[in-house]
Protein backbone atom coordinates (compact mmCIF):
# COMPACT_ATOMS: atom_id res chain seq x y z
CA UNK A 1 0.00 0.00 0.00
CA UNK A 2 1.47 3.34 -1.07
CA UNK A 3 1.10 6.52 0.98
CA UNK A 4 2.89 9.77 1.72
CA UNK A 5 5.30 9.05 4.59
CA UNK A 6 6.63 12.64 4.47
CA UNK A 7 3.11 13.95 5.02
CA UNK A 8 2.73 11.63 8.02
CA UNK A 9 6.04 12.82 9.45
CA UNK A 10 4.88 16.44 9.10
CA UNK A 11 1.59 15.66 10.85
CA UNK A 12 3.48 13.76 13.55
CA UNK A 13 5.87 16.63 14.17
CA UNK A 14 2.95 19.06 14.32
CA UNK A 15 1.13 16.85 16.83
CA UNK A 16 4.29 16.38 18.91
CA UNK A 17 5.16 20.08 19.13
CA UNK A 18 2.36 22.04 17.45
CA UNK A 19 -0.03 22.45 20.35
CA UNK A 20 0.94 24.48 23.42
CA UNK A 21 0.37 21.53 25.77
CA UNK A 22 2.44 19.08 23.71
CA UNK A 23 5.22 21.66 23.33
CA UNK A 24 5.21 22.38 27.07
CA UNK A 25 5.48 18.66 27.80
CA UNK A 26 8.25 18.35 25.17
CA UNK A 27 6.66 15.47 23.26
CA UNK A 28 8.88 13.80 20.70
CA UNK A 29 7.81 11.96 17.57
CA UNK A 30 9.28 8.44 17.58
CA UNK A 31 7.71 6.90 14.47
CA UNK A 32 4.82 7.03 12.03
CA UNK A 33 3.70 4.51 9.45
CA UNK A 34 0.79 2.57 8.05
CA UNK A 35 0.82 0.34 11.14
CA UNK A 36 0.53 3.16 13.69
CA UNK A 37 2.45 5.85 15.51
CA UNK A 38 4.71 6.31 18.53
CA UNK A 39 5.54 9.40 20.59
CA UNK A 40 7.58 9.89 23.75
CA UNK A 41 7.77 12.28 26.67
CA UNK A 42 11.09 12.71 28.48
CA UNK A 43 11.17 12.71 32.26
CA UNK A 44 11.58 16.18 33.78
CA UNK A 45 11.29 17.23 37.41
CA UNK A 46 8.37 19.56 36.64
CA UNK A 47 6.36 16.61 35.27
CA UNK A 48 6.58 14.62 38.50
CA UNK A 49 3.26 13.83 40.15
CA UNK A 50 4.67 12.44 43.40
CA UNK A 51 7.75 14.26 44.70
CA UNK A 52 8.52 11.43 47.16
CA UNK A 53 8.94 8.86 44.38
CA UNK A 54 9.82 11.00 41.34
CA UNK A 55 7.12 9.29 39.27
CA UNK A 56 5.75 11.18 36.27
CA UNK A 57 2.21 12.52 36.73
CA UNK A 58 -0.60 10.41 35.31
CA UNK A 59 -2.03 13.38 33.45
CA UNK A 60 1.16 13.64 31.38
CA UNK A 61 0.77 10.00 30.33
CA UNK A 62 -2.93 10.56 29.58
CA UNK A 63 -2.08 13.49 27.32
CA UNK A 64 0.65 11.49 25.58
CA UNK A 65 -1.76 8.60 24.93
CA UNK A 66 -4.47 10.92 23.58
CA UNK A 67 -2.01 12.60 21.20
CA UNK A 68 -0.50 9.39 19.87
CA UNK A 69 -3.96 7.84 19.43
CA UNK A 70 -5.00 10.81 17.29
CA UNK A 71 -1.82 10.53 15.27
CA UNK A 72 -2.46 6.83 14.64
CA UNK A 73 -5.86 7.75 13.16
CA UNK A 74 -4.13 10.13 10.73
CA UNK A 75 -1.74 7.31 9.83
CA UNK A 76 -4.62 4.92 9.14
CA UNK A 77 -6.58 7.46 7.05
CA UNK A 78 -3.58 8.43 4.94
CA UNK A 79 -2.40 4.82 4.53
CA UNK A 80 -5.94 3.96 3.42
CA UNK A 81 -5.84 6.56 0.66
CA UNK A 82 -7.58 9.43 2.45
CA UNK A 83 -6.32 13.00 2.17
CA UNK A 84 -4.24 14.80 4.73
CA UNK A 85 -6.36 17.87 5.43
CA UNK A 86 -9.71 16.52 4.26
CA UNK A 87 -10.99 15.78 7.76
CA UNK A 88 -10.85 16.90 11.35
CA UNK A 89 -11.27 14.72 14.40
CA UNK A 90 -12.04 14.94 18.07
CA UNK A 91 -11.56 12.50 20.93
CA UNK A 92 -14.96 10.93 21.49
CA UNK A 93 -13.96 8.43 24.18
CA UNK A 94 -10.66 7.68 25.91
CA UNK A 95 -10.36 4.93 28.49
CA UNK A 96 -7.02 4.48 30.22
CA UNK A 97 -6.07 1.62 32.51
CA UNK A 98 -3.04 2.38 34.65
CA UNK A 99 -1.10 -0.83 35.33
CA UNK A 100 1.76 0.54 37.40
CA UNK A 101 3.65 3.77 38.10
CA UNK A 102 6.12 4.88 35.46
CA UNK A 103 9.70 4.32 36.50
CA UNK A 104 11.25 7.47 38.02
CA UNK A 105 13.55 9.49 35.78
CA UNK A 106 12.62 7.50 32.67
CA UNK A 107 11.23 8.56 29.31
CA UNK A 108 7.78 7.13 28.56
CA UNK A 109 6.95 5.97 25.04
CA UNK A 110 3.40 5.55 23.76
CA UNK A 111 2.53 3.36 20.78
CA UNK A 112 -0.93 3.46 19.14
CA UNK A 113 -2.61 1.49 16.38
CA UNK A 114 -5.88 2.41 14.72
CA UNK A 115 -7.58 -0.94 14.21
CA UNK A 116 -10.91 0.12 12.67
CA UNK A 117 -12.09 3.05 10.54
CA UNK A 118 -15.68 3.80 9.66
CA UNK A 119 -17.06 6.84 7.84
CA UNK A 120 -17.54 8.72 11.11
CA UNK A 121 -15.48 7.03 13.85
CA UNK A 122 -11.97 5.61 14.28
CA UNK A 123 -11.10 3.04 16.95
CA UNK A 124 -7.63 2.87 18.52
CA UNK A 125 -5.64 0.83 21.03
CA UNK A 126 -2.46 2.13 22.66
CA UNK A 127 0.06 1.45 25.39
CA UNK A 128 2.60 3.52 27.30
CA UNK A 129 5.85 1.95 28.52
CA UNK A 130 9.53 2.63 29.14
CA UNK A 131 11.37 -0.13 27.26
CA UNK A 132 9.05 -3.04 26.71
CA UNK A 133 5.53 -2.78 25.33
CA UNK A 134 4.66 -6.04 27.11
CA UNK A 135 5.22 -4.27 30.47
CA UNK A 136 2.94 -1.23 30.11
CA UNK A 137 2.59 1.68 32.47
CA UNK A 138 -0.89 2.17 30.99
CA UNK A 139 -3.06 0.98 28.14
CA UNK A 140 -5.73 2.93 26.30
CA UNK A 141 -8.78 2.27 24.18
CA UNK A 142 -10.09 5.28 22.28
CA UNK A 143 -12.67 6.38 19.75
CA UNK A 144 -12.33 9.48 17.59
CA UNK A 145 -15.16 11.19 15.73
CA UNK A 146 -14.46 12.73 12.35
CA UNK A 147 -15.58 16.35 12.48
CA UNK A 148 -15.48 17.15 8.80
CA UNK A 149 -15.96 15.47 5.47
CA UNK A 150 -13.78 12.47 4.81
CA UNK A 151 -13.85 10.56 1.53
CA UNK A 152 -14.30 6.82 1.53
CA UNK A 153 -11.02 4.95 1.27
CA UNK A 154 -10.08 1.30 0.92
CA UNK A 155 -10.81 -0.51 4.18
CA UNK A 156 -13.32 2.10 5.36
CA UNK A 157 -16.72 0.63 6.09
CA UNK A 158 -19.67 2.15 4.24
CA UNK A 159 -22.49 3.92 6.06
CA UNK A 160 -22.55 5.59 9.41
CA UNK A 161 -20.80 4.12 12.40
Amino acid sequence: MSFDLDALAQIGARMAQGTPQAAALNFRLVSVGAEGAAMAVPWRAELVGDPDTGVMAGGVITTLLDHVCGLSVSCAVIAGGGGIMEYGMATLDLRIDYMRPAEPRREVIALARCYKLTRSIAFVRASAFEDDESNPVATAQAAFAFTGPRPAAPGVAGGAA
